[in-house]
């Protein structure tokens, strides 16, 4: 396409989850299901925590409970654009508003979660480790401020890479609204910065169910190496730190559990912290073969990328409730509690 005749994309077009036109239908009640069982258990999970006093006080139970909430908003980021795409062709399309806040609700959720991992991950260091101690350094006041610095710190991650993303478009913008040609009057600041502009002038299709950096670089009409780079080492760098701490952590608390002379006494130590060491291999594992694996197939990436954005938060309280005799009984209580009030 001739640079003259080349137009700044507004709209983009998602085309969903790949084997899923054959058969719409099946699979628009599949993702509904999904959807609302996860719905349900994140929301019981929630509301479990916040209505019984004792696990409302528990460091712990309190993470929980931001976590469950994280889910939900997570599903609701990622499912209802999916269900959708099944319902018509008309679904699937996405303004470039709308991809922005999509990308930015996307990263962001997923980077407080990243967060949230890590000081769970600190939560049971302190719990084995040192237990007699733990009352007092994870005081109330100890949770409200963790709490405030990963949402702080997921607020501003977040909005650097949508703020990233949105300035590449406004880049593009400034490129075509001053290009004639192959002659380049003078541009404002932001298009001169050549190495970071990410025109966007056709195709508009992402195959991909969701705006994700990933899938919108194969669309640039440009050479987007230093982007790739850059957002692999921005995202990394996040990534890694966190899973570092978390596997320091855990370095410790398996030194811990093997110093105790019970086997009773170390598998109950073991399986305070099962449930957070599944989840943590279930969030680290698919982004992990998603971004490290650029070049492969957007098939097998949706697919991956599915799993954690539709099944995972459908698994956690299924994960955490079951192993946790106190997240039972406090279930059990809410639900009886509620059954009661309704035939009384």
């Amino acid at each position: 396409m001739e640079p003259g005749n080349q137009t700044p994309v507004t709209e983009f077009i998602l085309e969903g989850l790949p084997n899923t036109r054959e058969l719409p239908s099946l699979f628009f009640l599949l993702f509904l299901l999904l959807y609302l069982l996860t719905l349900l258990g994140n929301t019981l999970t929630l509301l479990t925590v916040l209505c019984d006093p004792q696990l409302h006080a528990l460091p712990m139970y309190c993470f929980l409970g931001h976590l469950s909430f994280l889910d939900a908003c997570l599903s609701s980021v990622t499912v209802p654009k999916i269900l959708a795409g099944l319902v018509g062709p008309g679904g699937r399309a996405i303004s470039f508003g709308g991809c922005v806040a999509q990308l930015y609700a996307f990263h962001f959720l997923c980077s407080t979660e990243c967060f949230l991992y890590t000081v769970m991950a600190y939560d049971r260091f302190l719990a084995i480790c040192h237990p007699l101690r733990y009352s007092v350094v994870m005081s109330r006041k100890t949770c409200l401020w963790l709490g405030a610095s990963w949402l702080a710190w997921a607020i501003s991650f977040g909005g650097c890479v949508a703020q990233l993303y949105a300035f590449h478009f406004l880049c593009s913008t400034e490129c075509f609204l001053y290009t004639r040609g192959d002659e380049q009057k003078d541009l404002p600041v932001a298009g001169r910065l050549d190495v970071i502009r990410l025109p966007y002038c056709g195709p508009n299709h992402v195959e991909y169910f969701v705006c994700d950096i990933p899938a919108m670089l194969k669309l640039a009409c440009a050479d987007t190496a230093t982007n790739q780079v850059v957002i692999l080492a921005n995202i990394g760098a996040v990534v890694a730190s966190c899973f570092l701490l978390i596997c320091v952590s855990y370095t410790y608390i398996a030194s811990a559990i093997l110093k105790i002379r019970t086997a009773q006494g170390r598998q109950r130590a073991f399986s305070t912290c099962s449930a957070h060491l599944t989840l943590v291999l279930l969030y680290y594992g698919p982004p992990v073969f998603i971004y490290l694996h650029p070049s492969s197939s957007q098939a097998s990436d949706g697919v991956v990328a599915v799993f954690y954005t539709a099944v995972t938060p459908l698994l956690k309280p299924f994960i955490y409730t079951p192993r946790n005799k106190e997240m039972k009984k406090a279930l059990r209580k809410l639900i009886c509690g509620q059954t009661l009030s309704l035939h009384a």
